[in-house]
């Protein structure tokens, strides 16, 4: 099998939310339809939204599991912190210990941690 593209899809009830929030954060453009928006980013994979209207969001880390989660490597974590807070993100958890990430969620609920060395 050869695979030629690939696509991280995010089912939302709220197409605008969810795709507004992975194109400020991953600095790209939205490219929306009526149940499927691309967010386009030069250069790197496209991130999809599709419709979902009876999405029901993870409850991370108990509860319902979580669907998709990305990794998002930073050079300054306070700075990123501040603003996938201003994007609407929510904080699920903050590093502790050793670790060296922070587990926050989009508009959806989706998970994705922001990483750093």
């Amino acid at each position: 099998m050869k695979i030629t593209a690939h696509t991280v899809v995010f089912d939302a009830a709220d197409l605008e939310a969810e795709s507004s929030f992975w194109a400020k954060l991953l600095g790209g453009e939205v490219r929306a339809g009526s149940d499927w928006h691309t967010v386009l980013v030069e250069g790197a994979a496209p991130v999809a939204v599709q419709l979902a209207p009876e999405h029901q969001p993870p409850q991370w880390p108990e509860g319902r599991p979580q669907q998709i989660h990305l990794d998002l490597d930073v050079e300054d974590i306070s700075a990123a912190h501040t603003e996938v807070l201003e994007l609407g993100a929510q904080v699920l958890q903050m590093a502790t210990g050793t670790q060296r990430f922070n587990v926050y969620a989009d508009p959806a609920g989706h998970p994705f941690c922001l990483c750093w060395d």
